[in-house]
């Protein structure tokens, strides 16, 4: 079933976002090269708004910023895995997007609300994840400001256990789907001392989870501003 997000749940967000007393929330999309940053945020939007890049070269260089109403932005940010060089000049661009900063009544605050980490679920190379998590994220946001999805459910299995005519998967899949959260969870953890909250499994191209992932964004909003990054 697909949803309209930008109607969806927006009384709660109202709610949430005027006793946080900041308006809209500003979401940091991120992740590997691949792991379908870009065609999450065209799910959301339920139209083509992030170009996907085709082949090993990404298309999303720099920062972009996507406004789904007048209460959530989401921004579209490179992704790493692309080699040393574009990674050193990528890594910099998301420290500043987290370091960057507003003011209000003479005060500072982190303008990034959430960091959104997307995992390539067909990949079981973490490396790329666990260095954008550790050196990256981690250091420039409070955890519980960090929430992890795991992407690409319909190539889980390498295609297998995927049923097409419902766009969803069966129940071995299902139960791989949550064993893989439980494992990623695990491995966060212990990579990085951080207890993230378990990931949500979806597939981005055929709409299966995306409502769970963007229930998930407003269920864990937080309630208050972010303390400033440089504090």
């Amino acid at each position: 079933m697909r949803y309209d997000f930008s109607s969806y749940r927006t009384q709660d967000l109202a709610r949430k976002l005027s006793i946080a007393r900041f308006r809209p929330l500003d979401v940091m999309v991120t992740g590997a090269t691949g792991a379908g940053k870009s065609t999450t945020l065209n799910a959301l939007f339920q139209r083509q708004i992030a170009k996907v890049g085709a082949g090993v070269d990404p298309e999303t260089k720099e920062l972009d910023a996507y406004k789904l109403n007048d209460l959530c932005r989401f921004w579209d940010t490179p992704g790493l895995g692309d080699g040393v060089a574009r990674d050193r000049a990528h890594q910099q661009k998301l420290i500043a997007l987290l370091n960057k900063t507003y003011c209000l009544d003479n005060q500072h605050y982190g303008f990034i609300d959430l960091a959104l980490v997307i995992v390539e679920g067909a990949n079981r190379d973490l490396g790329t994840t666990i260095h954008l998590l550790r050196d990256i994220i981690v250091p420039h946001i409070q955890r519980e400001r960090i929430l992890v999805v795991i992407n690409q459910a319909d190539v889980a299995m390498k295609g297998r256990h995927w049923c097409h005519d419902l766009n969803r998967p069966d129940a071995r899949l299902e139960e791989f789907l949550q064993a893989q959260a439980l494992s990623i969870q695990s491995r966060v953890r212990e990579a990085t001392g951080v207890s993230i909250r378990r990931p949500i499994c979806y597939s981005a191209e055929y709409g299966f989870g995306v409502r769970e992932v963007f229930d998930f964004i407003v269920d864990q909003m937080p309630l208050k501003r972010r303390p400033c990054p440089c504090a």
